[in-house]
């Protein structure tokens, strides 16, 4: 069975190295949208497996994003990735204490994306 993953940033070249990388090399099938605000519409309608979720976004952020999932019982239960472009340890410790499964940092290596994605989730290869 095909894994599905939501993925949500603002940037378009993000979203579209993202998903191809974890499609092409990691087998996902991948919805990408754009906003905080798309990805609570598409996770409730659709849930996926996962959420790989920007932190920094204009409207509602990637935080903001997380709180409001976690308060409808449709998306609760979702793992949710944040992508961040800070590698400082202690934003990190910040985010896995608002309830994230796990931080990946930007810049990625495209060809890495979908392990690094499967180790935080528990996944085999």
């Amino acid at each position: 069975m095909t894994r599905r993953l939501l993925l949500v940033d603002d940037d378009d070249g993000v979203r579209l190295v993202a998903r191809t990388a974890l499609e092409r090399v990691g087998g996902w099938a991948v919805t990408a949208v754009s906003s905080g605000e798309e990805a609570l519409g598409q996770a409730a309608t659709d849930p996926p497996d996962a959420i790989l979720l920007d932190v920094m976004m204009p409207g509602l952020d990637g935080p903001a994003t997380l709180a409001e999932l976690r308060t409808n019982p449709l998306t609760a239960h979702i793992p949710v990735i944040f992508l961040t472009a800070k590698a400082r340890t202690t934003h990190h410790a910040r985010l896995l204490e608002l309830g994230a499964s796990g931080v990946l940092v930007k810049p990625f290596d495209p060809m890495q994306l979908s392990n690094e994605v499967a180790a935080v989730l528990g996944f085999g290869p």
